[in-house]
């Protein structure tokens, strides 16, 4: 039997406010090229200073190979009534392939949920025989009304991540601590990103804390999401249930309402979030006011008003990206294969001290990076099973 929600557990508050804090950062090789965890925690530290100790938490992509073609939902759960409820769910409704606790260490004098990990495929591709009736695309849509479900009905438990070879990480304390507490270092990733959270307008508590995620997309913010209830009521016209208390949930969906359903690009996406003033868009060449006059009537209302810097990490790639009048430091830098993103010049210097490539991308402007063909078909590739 499923309870209903009605109450967020293991949550703090605290007065203090500082609308310039959270650090965020972003590692990402273009070749596929994994990363020790600890390069991350090392960098998103050195911003300790930007954040409270209300939440912190980390994106890692690559990490599952042997479970890549399944989809990881990672599960935060308060208790064994709740585990029972989420597994009974499951049962019903997907192929379980693997269960297992997220692995952690002990936390002195905080409460804590716990940790579990899920690789499922949807009921429909459970067996080679069936798999041939669900798209990629029906079993994404079909993952992601399982944990839109999860989020809003069942008590004591939240999907924190559910796309493929890939898993998010995070809770309450300082970027050290949540490190510690989920054995970050002994992660490889070919993508990371990390946040270290200064709440401005919503409580800490351990599923309030970034990244967000959905399927493949997780976002890392800094700022501040005012038009976030325009963006709620238009994502609740397409199924979307913001479950958080945060601004920031909102992104994850309307990257994945506008890029995955609408098969909108995400140079466009960048547009329609960071959108153009309208004044600008009146001295475009025509062709190109046409569009994003479309562009702002069609989405005007997943528009992203208010001071924000973002990392939006997808499958194969990332995008970093600015407000369009710039209200939020963004540092993005080069070597070699290698993207760094940060709120901070220091601490892409503190894990490359030679970097020659960076600087501060224009408001609004994205910076795209992925994967090569050959590294995505490493990570995401169908692997080809025997007769």
């Amino acid at each position: 039997m499923v309870e209903i929600k009605n109450n967020q557990s293991f949550a703090i508050t605290n007065d203090s406010k500082d609308a310039s804090g959270c650090g965020i950062f972003g590692i990402f090789n273009t070749k596929g090229e994994l990363i020790d965890g600890s390069r991350v925690v090392s960098a998103i530290d050195i911003m300790r200073d930007r954040g409270n100790g209300l939440g912190s938490g980390y994106a890692a992509y690559g990490i599952y190979p042997e479970f890549k073609n399944y989809y990881a939902l990672h599960l935060m759960i308060d208790d064994d009534l709740a585990k029972r409820a989420v597994e009974d769910f499951l049962e019903r409704r997907v192929t379980v392939a693997e269960r297992s606790g997220i692995p952690t260490r002990g936390m002195k004098n905080r409460k804590r949920p716990m940790f579990f990990v899920y690789f499922v495929l949807p009921r429909a591709q459970g067996t080679k025989a069936e798999s041939e009736y669900m798209s990629e695309s029906d079993a994404d849509e079909f993952i992601n009304k399982l944990v839109i479900f999860i989020n809003e009905n069942i008590n004591g438990a939240f999907v924190i991540s559910s796309g493929k070879n890939m898993g998010v990480f995070k809770g309450i304390g300082y970027p050290d601590e949540i490190a510690n507490f989920f054995r970050i270092e002994r992660y490889k990733a070919f993508c990371w990103t990390a946040h270290n959270r200064f709440p401005t307008n919503t409580p800490g508590w351990w599923g309030g804390a970034h990244p967000f995620g959905l399927l493949d997309w997780t976002v890392v913010h800094n700022g501040e999401i005012s038009s976030y209830g325009a963006n709620k009521r238009y994502l609740e016209m397409y199924g979307y249930k913001c479950t958080q208390k945060t601004d920031t949930e909102a992104i994850v969906y309307l990257a994945d309402l506008i890029v995955r359903k609408h098969h909108i690009p995400l140079e466009l996406l960048a547009k329609i979030f960071s959108a153009p003033l309208w004044e600008e868009i009146e001295k475009m060449p025509q062709e190109q006011k046409q569009l994003y006059k479309a562009l702002r009537i069609i989405y005007g209302r997943a528009l992203l008003n208010g001071p924000f810097s973002i990392l939006l990490t997808f499958k194969g790639g990332i995008m970093a990206l600015n407000d369009r009048i710039k209200l939020r430091p963004l540092v993005v830098g080069k070597k070699d294969n290698t993207y760094y993103f940060s709120s901070e010049e220091a601490a892409i210097k503190h894990v490359c001290s030679d970097i020659k490539d960076i600087n501060s991308p224009d408001a609004g402007e994205p910076v795209i990076a992925r994967l090569t063909d050959e590294a995505y078909n490493v990570y995401y590739g169908v692997e080809d099973e025997e007769d």
